[in-house]
């Protein structure tokens, strides 16, 4: 893990570098907060290739973000990094939280995907990160709504896919 730094740097912003390899290097909690730091780390490029991997590490081991939780949130608050923002997005329904903490998650990712300002990766993760959200919570389904057919009016392609994907998937729950 001595070598984290430099597999997270160079290249572009439009490129992973040799970030998945370190995904495989993550094995427990120790080698995951060693991970964490790097994603406020000052070149924008390494912050976003550790929120990548952070993102795809947590996956399958979601309790490794419990121990950054106030971290998490309050990097929500400031962050500025789209590329960071749009792997925050995912990462928010993962973290063990209590109803205030889940409504204050659902009005920031709501917040994220009508801004227009934003992305368009950010806004559609921001989607569905509300529809994980609305799992836990069925009766936000009104309020997701309206945000959904608001979005669609925009008529964007990829945020129209997406909500039509989380559609089809609302049966289900």
């Amino acid at each position: 893990m001595n070598n984290l730094e430099i597999l997270l740097s160079g290249g572009s912003l439009r490129s992973l570098g040799k970030s998945n390899s370190i995904i495989s290097k993550i094995r427990n909690q120790n080698d995951f907060t060693e991970l964490f730091k790097f994603l406020f780390h000052d070149n924008r490029i390494v912050a976003m290739r550790a929120a990548d991997v952070i993102e795809k590490v947590t996956i399958t081991n979601p309790e490794y973000l419990s121990k950054h939780k106030k971290e998490i949130i309050a990097l929500c608050k400031s962050v500025t990094e789209k590329e960071v923002k749009w792997h925050l997005a995912l990462l928010l329904p993962r973290l063990p939280i209590n109803n205030k903490e889940l409504l204050n998650f659902w009005e920031t990712l709501t917040m994220w995907a009508t801004d227009k300002n934003n992305s368009r990766i950010v806004r559609v993760h921001s989607i569905q990160s509300l529809f994980e959200l609305l799992k836990q919570r069925t009766e936000l389904k009104k309020d997701f709504d309206l945000t959904l057919m608001k979005l669609e009016r925009e008529n964007i392609p990829s945020l129209n896919a997406r909500i039509k994907k989380v559609r089809k998937e609302i049966s289900k729950i």
